[in-house]
């Protein structure tokens, strides 16, 4: 059991780094300590609920159960997290949520549009 925590807490450092090389101020919480009052594994990413998983035997919707319980009332954004030994790191979200954010991402990012227009013009 301590192996798999140490691994757990491996993973959310890790994870914790390479948001920040993408240039998100991101730590680790101190859960473990009870300290924080934030259930999320990893925080500094801004409108999303880290819950971040390193095991082998996948189990998503268990996994985003506990994501979505732990960011209720939060306004953030449910999401895991979650590799497996040798594996790329890959996030899973709820649709709603995950087309929320896409939309955002296509306001500022198909041609035509009202947001990509107005910037032309400025």
């Amino acid at each position: 059991m301590i192996n798999s925590k140490q691994k757990g807490a491996r993973f959310e450092r890790q994870l914790s780094g390479i948001l920040r090389m993408y240039g998100y101020q991101t730590r680790r919480t101190a859960q473990y300590c009870g300290n924080t009052g934030d259930a999320s594994d990893v925080v500094g990413l801004p409108g999303i609920h880290i819950e971040a998983k390193h095991q082998e035997r996948m189990q998503l919707y268990d996994w985003m159960a506990q994501a979505v319980r732990d960011s209720a009332g939060t306004g953030k954004l449910p999401a895991v997290f979650h590799r497996k030994n040798n594996a790329e790191i890959l996030v899973t979200m709820r649709l709603e949520d995950w087309i929320n954010i896409y939309r955002e991402w296509e306001v500022g990012n198909i041609p035509g549009n009202a947001k990509t227009e107005k910037e032309k013009l400025t």
